[in-house]
C-alpha cells in the first residue's frame, strides 16, 4: 500500500527557506516502528503522521516523529499539518476551515487557519499546556555544550533552565548576537549535561537583534541546537516556551514577540508569539505561514 504524503517549508511565506515538514495523510495502518522508518527517511527535523480523531468532535489525530523518538507536541509539524490539511480541504470542495483542533499526546492543541489573497496562508496554535519550569543548570556546563565561555551566558533575566508548553527544552539566553552566531553543539558537553528533565535539546537566543530582520525587526533571534548535532531551522514549541517564560518573569499581560530563526543557518523564519499569565498558569501560542512545496506517495517500509 502507498500513502500520500506533502511537505511544507513552515514559518515563512518563501518555498525552501523556514523550517521543512513532512506531512503523511491518510496514515492509519501504519505501526509505530514504520512510522518511525519514514521520518527516518525524511530526515526532516519532524514528520507528521494524520489519523483519524478519537474523538469525532476533534479534526485529527496527530503523531510527530523526529528522525529519532515520537515527540508529544511539537509547533512547526501543527502549523504546517494545518495548512496542509486545510488546503487538501479546499481542494476537495468543501468549506475554507476556520479552525481545526489536534489530538496529540501532550493534549489537545487548538488552531486558528488565516488565509490572505491567495488562500489559507498560516495558522496560529495555542499550546496544549501552561507553561512548566524544571531544573536550572550550571553557566559552565552549558558553555562547553555550546562551545562558549561562561560571559556569553546571560542570566540578568533568568538561568539556563528547563522549560516546558509541552515538549521540554533547555532555554539559555546569550549576551550578544555574536555569541549566538558562534554557539555550536559540542558532543561532550551535551552528554554531560542532557537530558535533563526531558529536555535533550538546547534553544539558545538573544535579544541583541538591532542587525537583524526577517521581514520586520524582531525582538528575539534564536537558534535551536539539537541533540543529534543538528540544528532546527525553526522550532514553534519552544518559541511558545521562552514566550510564556518571558512573560511569567515580567508578569505585565500579554506579551508578544516576532522571533526570528534559521538566519544564519540560511533558512530565515519568522515566528509571532504570544504568551499570558492566567490564573491557571502561563499560555503560550505561536503563529506563521507556511508553503507547500511538494507531495508524492510512498511505500509502508517493512517491519523492522
Amino acid at each position: 500500500m502507498r500513502y500520500r504524503y506533502l511537505t511544507a517549508d513552515v514559518f515563512t511565506g518563501h518555498a525552501y527557506q523556514g523550517n521543512p515538514l513532512a506531512v503523511v495523510l491518510d496514515a492509519q495502518g501504519l505501526s509505530t516502528a514504520q512510522m518511525q522508518r519514514i521520518a527516518r527517511e525524511f530526515n526532516y527535523s519532524e514528520t507528521s503522521f494524520v489519523l483519524p480523531a478519537k474523538d469525532p468532535a476533534h479534526t485529527a489525530w496527530v503523531r510527530i516523529f523526529t528522525p529519532d523518538r515520537e515527540v508529544p507536541f511539537a509547533g512547526h509539524p501543527n502549523i504546517g499539518t494545518a495548512v496542509v490539511l486545510a488546503r487538501q480541504k479546499i481542494a476537495a470542495g468543501l468549506p475554507a476551515p476556520d479552525a481545526f483542533v489536534f489530538e496529540e499526546a501532550a493534549g489537545l492543541v487548538r488552531i486558528a487557519l488565516t488565509y490572505g489573497a491567495q488562500g489559507v496562508e498560516g495558522a496560529e496554535l495555542l499550546a496544549p499546556q501552561p507553561l512548566s519550569r524544571g531544573s536550572e543548570a550550571p553557566e559552565a556546563a552549558v558553555a562547553r555544550a555550546l562551545q562558549l565561555e561562561p560571559a556569553d551566558i546571560d542570566v540578568s533575566e533568568h538561568a539556563p533552565q528547563v522549560v516546558s508548553v509541552g515538549l521540554a527544552f533547555l532555554v539559555v539566553q546569550l549576551a550578544s548576537r555574536d555569541a549566538l552566531r558562534r554557539a555550536a553543539p559540542d558532543v561532550g558537553g551535551y552528554a554531560a549535561l542532557l537530558p535533563l528533565d526531558g529536555a535533550k535539546s538546547i534553544y539558545v537566543y538573544t535579544t541583541d537583534t538591532a542587525a537583524d530582520a526577517v521581514d520586520a525587526p524582531t525582538g528575539i533571534q534564536a537558534r535551536m541546537l539539537t541533540g543529534r548535532m543538528t540544528e532546527d531551522p525553526a522550532t514553534g514549541s519552544a518559541t511558545a516556551a521562552v514566550t510564556a517564560l518571558r512573560a511569567a518573569l515580567r508578569n505585565e499581560g500579554v506579551l508578544r514577540l516576532r522571533v526570528g530563526q534559521g538566519v544564519d543557518m540560511g533558512r530565515a523564519s519568522l515566528l509571532l508569539a504570544h504568551a499570558e499569565p492566567r490564573p491557571d498558569g502561563v499560555w503560550a501560542g505561536v503563529a506563521g505561514q507556511a508553503v507547500v512545496v511538494m507531495e508524492g506517495t510512498l511505500p509502508a517500509p517493512a517491519e523492522p
